[in-house]
């Protein structure tokens, strides 16, 4: 018995990190994905009455697994630093309602009928977990979620839809703004929501 023990331990230490995380990060991706679809789905959220109820509960689902702020500084880019702690607060607010209806209406339109789970990546506190979405009509597109852990917990810095990272479209057209204009400029067009998400294939 201590034998067999022993043994088992030696092989849990010989495995690589890289394989002994796996299934972790996707996981993690399931739970909120079935959340977010499970409420898609449901009748009763898509009452008018429950419109708003239904928004925050997404959002609410959402930001347990995102890490936005992680999503803020990349997608500002070196102007992050420039900015003050109380600007930094108030662009991470912009960006998270950006990113949740971007990541939302993306989910929704797709009128996701099942998720397909396919390669996980882990290397050391980074992943990528590879998603399709399959509609009513058998047409996929994918969704791919970076992610790095935090505090002992994979959260989400990037999320790429049908090639599409919603960070570095977002990070490009934030880059036009600031080159051309102002930081202020930039937070006043986010504040209208003057910003355009990725489109989806087909």
């Amino acid at each position: 018995m201590k034998r067999s023990t022993t043994l088992g331990l030696i092989l849990l230490l010989l495995v690589p990190p890289s394989l002994a995380a796996a299934g972790a990060p996707t996981d993690r991706i399931r739970e909120t994905v079935d959340q977010v679809l499970a409420i898609f789905k449901d009748p009763g959220w898509k009452k008018e009455s429950k419109s708003n109820e239904r928004r925050a509960t997404l959002k609410d689902i959402i930001a347990r697994r995102f890490d936005f702020t992680e999503m803020a500084k990349r997608s500002l880019g070196s102007e992050w630093r420039r900015r003050t702690p109380q600007e930094q607060k108030e662009f991470v607010q912009l960006l998270t309602d950006l990113l949740e209806r971007a990541y939302l209406d993306k989910i929704d339109s797709a009128g996701g009928e099942k998720v397909q789970y396919g390669r996980e990546r882990v290397d050391g506190d980074h992943a990528e977990v590879n998603t399709k979405i399959v509609d009513s009509k058998g047409r996929e597109f994918s969704v791919d979620y970076r992610l790095h852990r935090v505090n002992g917990d994979w959260k989400v810095y990037d999320v790429i839809i049908d090639d599409i990272s919603l960070v570095n479209n977002y990070r490009a057209q934030f880059n036009r703004v600031l080159a051309n204009s102002s930081y202020e400029k930039l937070v006043e067009r986010l504040k209208e929501k003057n910003f355009s998400a990725p489109p989806t294939k087909g």
